[in-house]
C-alpha cells in the first residue's frame, strides 16, 4: 500500500497562508462499494482511513522512510501573485470600456 505526501489547498473559508501542515495519506488497494442499506460509499480497509499530519513535507518522509513506507510525493506549484490597486479600475491605460 502506497501512502501519499502532499499539502492540502487552503479551504475558501481561509484568507492567509500560514498554518498548513503535509499529510501522508494511504491510498486504497481495495475498490470502494457502496453501502446497499444507506448508499454510502466505503470499503474494508480501515488503513485508507488514517491521515498523519507533519509539520514540513521532511518530517512526513523521514516517517515513511523509517515505517518502510513507499510513498509518492506531490509538490505544490508556485502561487503568483499579481499586484493590483483600486485606482487601476480608472486608468486611462486601461484595455477594456469602463461598463458601469
Amino acid at each position: 500500500m502506497r501512502a501519499l505526501i502532499y499539502l492540502p489547498p487552503k479551504s475558501a473559508m481561509q484568507s492567509g497562508r500560514a498554518g498548513h501542515e503535509w499529510v501522508l495519506h494511504y491510498d486504497s488497494d481495495a475498490p470502494e462499494r457502496a453501502d446497499r442499506l444507506m448508499g454510502w460509499i466505503g470499503g474494508g480497509d480501515t488503513q485508507a482511513q488514517v491521515r498523519l499530519s507533519f509539520p514540513t513535507r521532511e518530517e512526513a518522509i523521514a516517517y515513511a522512510e523509517r515505517n518502510g513506507i513507499p510513498y509518492d510525493v506531490e509538490i505544490p506549484r508556485e502561487r503568483r501573485v499579481r499586484t493590483k490597486a483600486y485606482s487601476d479600475n480608472f486608468s486611462y491605460h486601461r484595455n477594456e470600456n469602463l461598463t458601469h
